[in-house]
């Protein structure tokens, strides 16, 4: 049997046991201030960009309103606005460094619908290939990305500048 080891994953499960985890991890990002090591790659006046800690693709980041709503009609219009105009803007960061077949854009509003963090509403995207899956997720239940996090965080950051 082969096996592929991601020690990076351990800190998550210990945090999560420990009962570790901070209350919401979004609005901790913003408030810890050290945007390198919470990853957000952009602050805008009511949302920012954050990269995903565990993504689904190289890419993966959510746009997140900084007001700590779990509803869409709880959200400010600005902040939604403000939330579309940031996705344009990582629609063409991802098309200028990781050149997509396509991207996914999503919400998952209740823990019903699939949501990992329920109390922040928040916009996941994510760039998409052809052919993008491979034998790994399909035989392995794993995901193999060509990038690590702080090279994404990097190229990102840049872009959304």
């Amino acid at each position: 049997m082969d096996y592929i080891w991601t020690p990076w994953r351990y800190q998550y499960m210990a945090q999560v046991n420990s009962g570790e985890q901070p209350e919401c991890i979004f609005c901790d990002a913003v408030a810890k201030n050290n945007d390198a090591e919470t990853l957000i790659a952009h602050r805008g006046v009511k949302a920012f960009v954050i990269l995903n800690r565990y993504p689904y693709t190289s890419g993966h980041v959510m746009i997140v309103p900084y007001a700590h709503v779990a509803e869409l009609n709880l959200c400010e219009a600005e902040a939604l606005k403000e939330m579309m105009q940031l996705a344009q803007r990582v629609e063409k960061a991802f098309q200028l460094n990781y050149k997509p077949d396509g991207m996914n854009l999503g919400m998952n509003l209740g823990r019903a619908a699939g949501a990992g963090v329920t109390g922040h509403l928040h916009l996941h995207a994510l760039p998409r290939w052809i052919g993008d899956s491979n034998f790994m997720t399909v035989t392995g239940e794993t995901r193999v990305h060509p990038e690590d996090l702080q090279t994404t965080y990097d190229r990102l950051r840049k872009a959304l500048l």
